[in-house]
């Protein structure tokens, strides 16, 4: 489960190179997040990285986000994925796929890693555009699920 929670870190949900005022012209998603560790809940066993920004620089009919993630060793991993948000599964490496659906309020985004395992996640950002919250579920493949909540400040 840590293999997929890793890459959903790194790819998702998961979330952009458009800052100040440009997101007031486009989706509440678009724009550079930084996740907040002492809002956030990890799953049960599962490390924290020492940094993450997520940047999704478009989400229209498609969306388009980097994520930069420094893991607990101090190694920086950066994952891109553009893909349109229509849920149909596109690759994100040699064993894991992603899907992406986009409402005016909700990002919702499916990854499936090797021998069953998923991270689901559903994105909403707050009123005043200032805070992003991903609530989800990841589930190890034999059926055993843990939720987490990821939660992220404009920047």
């Amino acid at each position: 489960m840590n293999r997929i929670r890793g890459t959903t870190v790194i790819t998702g949900l998961c979330v952009a190179l458009a800052a100040g005022a440009a997101w007031a012209e486009s989706s509440p998603f678009v724009g550079r997040w930084h996740w907040n560790r002492a809002q956030s809940t990890l799953p049960p066993g599962e490390p924290s990285p020492n940094d993450l920004v997520s940047e999704i620089s478009r989400a229209d009919g498609s969306v388009a986000w980097s994520v930069t993630i420094v893991t607990p060793d101090d190694q920086p991993h950066v994952v891109t994925f553009d893909a349109a948000a229509n849920g149909e599964p596109h690759r994100v490496s040699s064993d894991t796929t992603a899907s992406v659906r986009l409402s005016a309020d909700a990002l919702q985004v499916m990854f499936q890693g090797p021998a069953g395992r998923s991270d689901a996640q559903t994105c909403t950002v707050s009123g005043d555009h200032w805070k992003m919250t991903c609530k989800g579920v990841l589930t190890d493949g034999a059926g055993h699920t843990a939720r987490f909540v990821d939660v992220y400040d404009r920047m």
